[in-house]
C-alpha cells in the first residue's frame, strides 16, 4: 500500500456560504467515515489560517504569516491505498464533500518509521 497526501488551499473554501458549512461538514465525514470503513484512511485535519511558526536549524523561532508563501495548506488527508488511481478516487470524493479541488501526492515510503510504529505498536 501507498500513501497519499490529499490537499486542498487555504481559501479554497471561501466560496461557500457559512450557512452552508454544517452540510459540508456532515458530507466530509461521511467520506471520512467511508475511508475509515474501506481501511484506507489515516489521518486527515483543517488547518488553522494563522501564520506558522518556523523553527530554524539553530532552535530560533519566527512567526508568520509569510506573504512570500505562494500556497498554503488549508486542509488535508492522508490515505492508504493500492494505486494512485485509488487515490484519484478518494479525492474526488473529498473534493465533492468540501466543494473545492483536491491536490494529491504520493508521500515517500520509510520503512524505517514503518518498523518504529510497528514496534511501539501502532499503524501510522
Amino acid at each position: 500500500m501507498t500513501r497519499y497526501l490529499i490537499s486542498f488551499g487555504v481559501g479554497a473554501m471561501d466560496h461557500i456560504p457559512d450557512e452552508e458549512m454544517p452540510d459540508v461538514g456532515k458530507a466530509s465525514h461521511a467520506v471520512v467515515q467511508e475511508a475509515v470503513n474501506a481501511g484506507v484512511w489515516v489521518f486527515g485535519a483543517g488547518l488553522e489560517s494563522r501564520g506558522a511558526s518556523v523553527v530554524a536549524t539553530d532552535g530560533t523561532v519566527t512567526d508568520g504569516p509569510y506573504p512570500k508563501t505562494k500556497e498554503t495548506i488549508g486542509g488535508f488527508s492522508v490515505v492508504d491505498v493500492a494505486s494512485r488511481e485509488e487515490a484519484l478516487a478518494w479525492a474526488a470524493k473529498i473534493a465533492v464533500a468540501c466543494r473545492c479541488a483536491q491536490k494529491v501526492r504520493q508521500l515517500l515510503p520509510d520503512p524505517e518509521q514503518d518498523a518504529m510504529l510497528r514496534q511501539a505498536g501502532r499503524r501510522w
